[in-house]
């Protein structure tokens, strides 16, 4: 596991990426990440490495309100970790 990446999750429809940021799960969605790039970047021996070399900068992103992340779905990644 990364310490500086936390979680993935990749939405195919809209090639949309969120990316769950250690120590404090800030959450930033990538716009138009090809899905080619999600898997290497889900299977890379280091996400954060990979992630500052293919993504960061690269594509158009956003930080996620963190409102939005006290979900039931959010509780169970962070407890989960």
């Amino acid at each position: 596991m990364s310490t500086a990446i936390r979680h993935l999750h990749y939405k195919l429809e809209t090639e949309e990426l969120s990316v769950w940021f250690a120590p404090d799960f800030r959450r930033y969605t990538y716009s138009g990440v090809p899905q080619t790039l999600y898997e290497a970047l889900s299977e890379a021996e280091s996400r954060g490495r990979f992630f500052n070399q293919h993504i960061r900068g690269r594509f158009a992103c956003r930080l996620v309100d963190p409102s939005k992340m006290r979900s039931k779905r959010w509780q169970a990644i962070r407890s989960a970790s």
